[in-house]
Order: structure tokens, then C-alpha cells, then sequence
């Protein structure tokens, strides 16, 4: 069973076919008429015709308002057979040429209506076609005819076109729902391809890895979402860009054993990603290879957790032999420091003999520096855990590092973008400042000709970032890798322990620092700290810090750090 859209558009193309085949009728007849005489009635003739004309553009009226498809259907289909048996009476009855109109009205039923629709038009044709010719034969009418036929020829037309009427109305039916099921099956097909490609497409897209589809020319055809994602640019860009172009290094090939590989990407508002790429060939049975598959995963954040790890383990490497060795190099020193003054208190030493032992004096004092924040790096340490208001602390800091800005007249300028009022978390207040000054003082120490160091504080899940931005020199990715390491300083005169110990703390903390950084383009630190829950009690807070505060970590003091003796 057709739809109603369907029907409807039958509608509309009867109505065009009925205009095409009366308009023809009109110019046979006329043609007709010029080079044979016959008792055609012209009036009448032209009159049944243009009212033909106004009953289809009425049903085409009808159509816009009258949406009971199938009803409008019968009744065309009903005065279509009236007005053919009229036509035929019109133009000579049994003589008339145009009684192959009952068969196509009985095909349009059989298309339009159901299948006993055909039989009942059929009979109906059939009656009326019977009726008009017996009204002529017996004149019970005005007759246009030409000849006169006998009875039994009479009948034998009646009945051949019966016959005729009934074979047109059994094969139009046949046909049509044959049509019909091919239609249905068709649909079904079409409407399953449609899913199926819904489907496909809907999987595509919803795979968390990015997908990239390119031609034979490495022509990028097609991206999925988490591909645009990754790349935080729009299909709309990429699509028929080279995808080589978009990568920083070779992407793998098919041909080789292991077409998989790590790339770089830059990204256009962030830092430098790293990506693993599986390629494969794009293959069509039947068709070859026509392109190439690019499987994409970002592994930023597990490079970034491996280095991490890593640097774990060297601090815990490092820890452990500063605990070891620092107070077996502080006795000598110490019995060093005391020789050195006895001899400088003897008389019969020259000037030279005075200078030496001035510098063995003040390597002495730097070694004791040196070890001191070695035992800082290494003391176990007590934790008071507490809320605290980030936002607070930064600009406490902030404060203190812009009067010094200021006074050393160092063109440093100090920007605060803070997305928030207050940021609580539940952390030392003490420690996060001294992390927040060693950070600035980096950061100070690497703008020598002035510079902007921007503080941001921003919500981020269920964290809170806290970023210190500097317009400094920058850093390769070897020192990035190795900058949270002990005596891994960039600074003239500094130990390489401070940055050790933000690491430290920000563990402390459960937290997570890392640096980003090029070369030319200054230095992002980033720290992460879990939010506190607004809607915990002061006493669930203690609990948890009774808990944390147990954790031991080396530091140094607030006093070391913000006189630089323990800078990274």
C-alpha cells in the first residue's frame, strides 16, 4: 500500500496526463474534421471537453485542502469513465476511435486505487459503454454514428470490448501489485542501505580515536569528531589539505613493516602534542586501494605522566643519597672551617697566604649552602593541611614580588587574571607561597630586559589551575624534560633545588605541576590543585588534613627560597 505522499503525487500526475491526452484529443478531432466530414456535434464536443479541463484543475484545487488522497482518487477515476462514455457518444459510438480511453482509465484505477478497484472500474466501463452504444442503436439518443451495424455485430462489439475490459483490468492489477511489492521491497532495501550507512557513519564518528581518510594524492577526504578534535580544526579546513602538512614529523607508510609511529603536531592555540599514528590502505573489493586510513591517539598526557615518573624516580634516587652523604660532607667541612680560622689568626702569614684562605673560606660558606639545601631537599617534614583561599595566597605574592619589582626598577610587569573571587582548597598556605615564589622568581630571573609575568587562576573540572606566564627566553624541550630534577639550575649561581622542591610540595599536595616552554617564547608553569567542596564541614576538613599530614617531603624554607639559595 502506497503512502499518502505517494498517492498524492499519482494525483497530481493524472491530472497532467488527463490535460496532455484532452489537449491531443481536441487536435486529432480537429484534424479530423478538416479533411473527412462527419456529424461530429462541435458544440457539445468542445463543451465536454473544457469541462473536462475545469473538473482537473478543480482536483488539482482540491488537492491543497482535501487531504483524503484515496477518495479523491475514486472520484477521478469515476468521472474520467462518465466523461470517456460521453466522448465516445460524441464522436460516433460504435464508430468512435476512442474507446482505447476505458482501458487506460482501468490502468490508472489499478495504479491509484486497490486491486478490486480495477474489476469494478472495468464492469463499470463496460455498462456505460454498453448503455451508449444501445441508446444509439435504438436511437433513444442523438446518434453521430455513420454506420449501422447489425444487432449481433452490435453485441459481438459490446462483448469483445467486455472481454478486452476485463483482460486490461486483470493484467493492470497484476502488474501493479507486483510494482507494488517491488516498490515495498525496494523501499525496505533503500530505507536498510540508509541505516546501514547511518550506522557506519554514527560509528565513525563516535570511536574515540581520530580517523583520517585520505585519497591516493594524501589528500585529506574525511574526519571524524575526535579527529577534528585533536587537531582543534574544523573539517571544513582540513578536508583536501595534504595530510603530511599537518604534522611536524613523516607520518608512517603502509608499505613498511610497522606503519605505525609518534608525530608532533602544533596546535593553533596550545602547546606541542604528541600523537600515535596507525596508517592503513584504504581497500575496495573489486577496486584496489584508493586511498589511506590514519588512526590517531593523543599521547601528550602519557608522555607527559611517563617523564613524570621517571623524574619520581630520580628525586627518590637523589633524596636518598642526600640523606646519606650530606651530614658525612658537613662534619669535615666543619672541622675545615674551624682549621681555616685557626690559621688565620697566625702572625707570620703573608698577604697571598690571607687571600687563599679567604677562598677556601668562602667555597667553605658555598658548599655549606649547597649542603644545607641538600638536608632541605631531604628533611622530613609535617604538613598542616587547612582551607585556604588561592586566590589570596597568589596575590600576597604577587604583592611582595611587585614592590620588589618596583624598587629594583626591573621594567617587569605583573598581570593578575583571576576568573575568580576565591578558589578554595584544602592545602598549607605556607608551602603554596613558597611554591608561588619560587615560580615567580624563575620567571623574574629569566626576563633580564623586562617583561610581563601574568598570574591566571581558572576553575578546570574539579581542579583549580594556577598558571605563571613569562615573556622570558624560554626553554628547549631537554630542559623542559628536566626541569623539576635536582641541580638541574639554567641560573648563575643557583643550587637547581628550588624547583625539586615545588615538585615536592605540589605532591605534598596531590597536586601536579609541569612547565611548557619554546625557545624565544617564554615559559608557562602550571599547577594543578584539587577544588574543596563547598558543602564539607570544617571537622571533615581536619580529618582529611590529620590524614595528609602525614606525608613526609623535603623543602626548603621561605627565607632560602625568597633569597634565591635554593633556585632552580
Amino acid at each position: 500500500m502506497q503512502s499518502t505522499f505517494d498517492e498524492r503525487n499519482w494525483l497530481v500526475w493524472l491530472v497532467r496526463v488527463r490535460i496532455f491526452i484532452l489537449t491531443l484529443l481536441l487536435a486529432i478531432e480537429l484534424a479530423i474534421a478538416q479533411f473527412s466530414p462527419a456529424p461530429l456535434p462541435w458544440r457539445l464536443f468542445l463543451s465536454t471537453i473544457f469541462f473536462w479541463y475545469s473538473l482537473s484543475l478543480f482536483y488539482v484545487l482540491l488537492l491543497s485542502f482535501w487531504q483524503e488522497h484515496r477518495l479523491q482518487a475514486a472520484l477521478q477515476v469515476l468521472t474520467d469513465v462518465v466523461l470517456v462514455s460521453l466522448v465516445i457518444h460524441e464522436t460516433g459510438g460504435w464508430d468512435s476511435s476512442l474507446n482505447f480511453l476505458y482501458p487506460l482509465v482501468i490502468i490508472v484505477a489499478s495504479v491509484l486505487l486497490p486491486r478490486v478497484w480495477a474489476g469494478l472500474v472495468a464492469a463499470l466501463a463496460f455498462i456505460l459503454y454498453g448503455t451508449v452504444l444501445e441508446l444509439n442503436y435504438y436511437v433513444v439518443v442523438p446518434s453521430y454514428c455513420t454506420t449501422h451495424p447489425g444487432l449481433k455485430a452490435l453485441q459481438a462489439i459490446i462483448f469483445v470490448n467486455l472481454f478486452a475490459f476485463l483482460a486490461v483490468a486483470y493484467l493492470a492489477g497484476l502488474l501493479t501489485a507486483k510494482l507494488r511489492q517491488v516498490g515495498v521491497q525496494l523501499k525496505d532495501a533503500s530505507g536498510a542501505l540508509e541505516s546501514l550507512q547511518a550506522l557506519h557513519e554514527n560509528i565513525i564518528q563516535s570511536i574515540s580515536s581520530g580517523l583520517i581518510t585520505t585519497g591516493l594524492d594524501g589528500r585529506i577526504t574525511l574526519l571524524n569528531t575526535a579527529a577534528q578534535r585533536l587537531l582543534e580544526r574544523s573539517a571544513a579546513e582540513l578536508v583536501g589539505m595534504p595530510v603530511s602538512q599537518l604534522f611536524l614529523d613523516p607520518l608512517p607508510t603502509v608499505d613498511s613493516q610497522n606503519a605505525h609511529g609518534e608525530v608532533r603536531f602544533d596546535p593553533p592555540t596550545k602547546f606541542r602534542k604528541t600523537l600515535r599514528v596507525r596508517a592503513t590502505a584504504l581497500t575496495v573489493p573489486d577496486r584496489g586501494v584508493l586511498g589511506f586510513v590514519y588512526a590517531l591517539d593523543d599521547l601528550t598526557e602519557i608522555r607527559r605522566l611517563e617523564r613524570e615518573v621517571r623524574m619520581q624516580d630520580r628525586l627518590a634516587a637523589v633524596g636518598r643519597l642526600a640523606a646519606a652523604i650530606a651530614h658525612e660532607i658537613r662534619n669535615p667541612l666543619t672541622s675545615i672551617a674551624g682549621s681555616v680560622s685557626m690559621l688565620s689568626g697566625v702572625p707570620e702569614m703573608n698577604e697571598d697566604h690571607r687571600r687563599l684562605l679567604d677562598i677556601v673560606t668562602r667555597e667553605s660558606q658555598r658548599l655549606n649552602s649547597i649542603i644545607t639545601d641538600f638536608l632541605a631537599y631531604s628533611r622530613t617534614k609535617q604538613y598542616h593541611f587547612d582551607k585556604v583561599d588561592l586566590v589570596q595566597l597568589a596575590e600576597d605574592t604577587l604583592t611582595l614580588m611587585d614592590h620588589r619589582m618596583t624598587a629594583e626598577k626591573t621594567g617587569i610587569v605583573i598581570h593578575r587574571q583571576f576568573a575568580v573571587r576565591q578558589a578554595l582548597a584544602l592545602a598549607d598556605g605556607d608551602k603554596l607561597k613558597q611554591v608561588f615564589w619560587n615560580l615567580c622568581e624563575n620567571a623574574v630571573r629569566a626576563m633580564k630586559n623586562g617583561g610581563t609575568l601574568t598570574a591566571v587562576i581558572e576553575p578546570l573540572g574539579h581542579d583549580w589551575q594556577v598558571s605563571f606566564i613569562d615573556t622570558g627566553t624560554g626553554m628547549t624541550s631537554q630542559q623542559v624534560e628536566k626541569i623539576f630534577e635536582p641541580f638541574q639550575s639554567n641560573f648563575e649561581g643557583g643550587t637547581g633545588l628550588g624547583l625539586a622542591i615545588v615538585y615536592q610540595i605540589m605532591q605534598a599536595h596531590e597536586g601536579k605541576v609541569w612547565a611548557r616552554s619554546k625557545p624565544g617564547q617564554g615559559t608557562t608553569f602550571v599547577l594543578r590543585l584539587h577544588r574543596l567542596d563547598a558543602e564539607r564541614t570544617i571537622s571533615a576538613d581536619k580529618g582529611i588534613a590529620g590524614k595528609n599530614a602525614t606525608h613526609a617531603v623535603a623543602e626548603s624554607s621561605l627565607a632560602v627560597a625568597a633569597g634565591g639559595g635554593a633556585r632552580g
